[in-house]
């Protein structure tokens, strides 16, 4: 069975109970396993795929839950470590009146930033799976270090990259940290998701136009762009594009919807008999991102991530 590998970081976002508030002004959080490659994992795997995690967290209390809440979504946890050398990453988020968001992490370092390259050993990739990977864990580390053999391990077997910049700058040094890490490894994949909120920072253009072609660089076949309430767009190498214009609904937190856009096309191409990623999108692309907006629109009407995530009986009975 095809299978999708998220790599990266697996933390806990600590969710306020009010709304339109600074984050040093918020006196009260709920608990929500989150991270986006554990919750574009959790959705894929909801939504019908075979998703494994691979990550490192602490032996604490939050790594208990992390692991215990992928567990009952069915996500593959064999490939979880655990370390005594740093506690498991948490994330504080203030909620703005448009459910719009802010950030304070706690990972310096975090247990996922210490996974070493050596644990990838035990993994077997074949020509039809799938890696899905952030920005958040390309700071300098050991996990850094263990995007790029997990990278060299798909390009060995010819399975399919899947790269979402997922830029957050408080976990950076500087800006320029990591924009150069972005634009490090954006050749490296097949398809790139990139949100109009971050195309000008990750490629130094204005013009959306120019913005999106710069990033068909490298390996790049595809880059899907998503605008919010304004839906998606797949732009192919081959100058084509598809659009779906989305779906209108009251946000309330979006926590976790470009997760969860992004873990919904992936769990299409994992479902599809087509594995050439331009026909794919060729003949499935409109249903793909149809479907895909319908997820993430869900996920804004409720609170977290992973939590908010839609069954895939409930997503079908909603396609308009």
């Amino acid at each position: 069975m095809r299978k999708l590998y998220a790599l990266g970081e697996a933390l806990i976002d600590f969710i306020p109970n009010v709304t339109n508030s600074e984050l040093k002004d918020v006196t009260q959080f709920s608990r929500q396993v989150g991270g986006a490659p554990a919750n574009v994992a959790s959705v894929a795997q909801k939504l019908g795929a075979n998703a494994e995690m691979v990550t490192q967290l602490g032996h604490d209390a939050f790594g208990d839950i992390i692991v215990e809440t992928l567990d009952q979504l069915g996500v593959g946890t064999q490939y979880i470590r655990r370390t005594n050398e740093a506690n498991t990453a948490l994330a504080f988020v203030s909620l703005k009146e448009d459910g719009q968001r802010d950030f304070s992490f706690y990972r310096k370092p975090s247990a996922d930033m210490l996974y070493h390259p050596s644990y990838l050993d035990e993994i077997t990739i074949s020509e039809h799976d799938i890696l899905h990977f952030c920005s958040v864990d390309l700071v300098e580390s050991e996990m850094k270090a263990s995007h790029k053999v997990m990278i060299e391990k798909f390009e060995a077997a010819n399975g399919i990259i899947v790269f979402d910049p997922n830029v957050r700058l408080p976990l950076w040094d500087s800006a320029e940290a990591c924009k150069a890490a972005i634009q490090e490894f954006i050749p490296k994949a097949h398809v790139v998701k990139v949100s109009d909120e971050e195309i000008e920072f990750i490629t130094g253009k204005t013009d959306e136009t120019e913005a999106i072609q710069s990033l068909f660089t490298g390996n790049v076949e595809a880059v899907i762009y998503t605008q919010g309430p304004k839906g998606a767009t797949i732009f192919l190498k081959n100058g084509e594009s598809i659009h779906h214009e989305g779906y209108k609904v009251k946000a309330i937190d979006t926590t976790g919807a470009g997760d969860a856009f992004i873990g919904a096309v992936i769990s299409r191409m994992l479902n599809s008999s087509i594995t050439d990623i331009t026909a794919l999108f060729e003949n499935e692309g409109h249903d793909i991102l149809k479907f895909s907006n319908l997820v993430a629109a869900k996920v804004t009407t409720k609170y977290g991530a992973i939590e908010s995530i839609p069954t895939l009986e409930e997503v079908k009975k909603d396609l308009k």
